[in-house]
């Protein structure tokens, strides 16, 4: 079982969906992400995308962010989320959105003029991560929309071997910018930020 790291509910145990494929963030990865992240601004909203047990945006709640929407395609796993956030008390602060990842920014999107998001994990599936894969379009959705705040993060992570390409292939897409990199092992986290609404990074 996963731990949450620090906030609140530091130290308590997280529940993995059992038997599905999914790829939490290692603990030491998920601790030096939020170390460079620090305490969530006053009323921020999170949005955890390819949530598989949900780590992130707990942790982000625990640390004292307002809310966090949950992206998960899979109805097994999103039951996993929804039972963390019960057994922790969360289930307030938190909206679970059990459908593929493009129609949910969509209807996330629709409404975020008045309600950006402070932070946004993606992790999509290795696998999918290609040119030909779930990033792209990701990146071009979240770079023309309004759904990530003007002072916002939108913290990727990849497979180190891909940063690289990754990195050069943001170069096209329109409203994000690379801000910062860093490397844990086999794990590379990028932290993109927005960029004035409509122009290229």
């Amino acid at each position: 079982m996963l731990r949450i790291i620090a906030g609140e509910l530091g130290g308590r145990r997280l529940r993995t969906p059992a038997g599905r494929l999914t790829r939490p963030t290692a603990d030491r990865v998920r601790e030096a992400l939020f170390n460079i992240l620090g305490p969530p601004p006053e009323g921020a909203a999170v949005l955890d995308l390819y949530a598989g047990s949900g780590a992130l945006g707990i942790e982000s709640l625990s640390r004292g962010a307002a809310h966090a929407t949950f992206v998960e395609q899979d109805a097994q796993v999103c039951r996993t989320i929804a039972t963390n956030l019960r057994e922790l008390g969360l289930a307030e602060r938190a909206t679970v959105l059990g459908r593929p990842v493009r129609p949910a920014l969509g209807q996330l999107a629709a409404r975020a003029p008045a309600a950006p998001f402070q932070w946004i994990f993606a992790d999509p599936p290795y696998a999918n991560s290609g040119t030909s894969g779930e990033l792209p379009w990701l990146l071009d959705l979240i770079g023309r929309s309004a759904l990530l705040a003007p002072d916002g993060l939108l913290i990727v992570e990849r497979a180190t071997r891909d940063a690289d390409a990754f990195a050069s292939a943001l170069a096209a897409t329109p409203g994000l910018a690379l801000h910062d990199r860093r490397r844990y092992g086999d794990t590379a986290l990028l932290f993109l930020t927005a960029t004035a609404h409509g122009e290229a990074s």
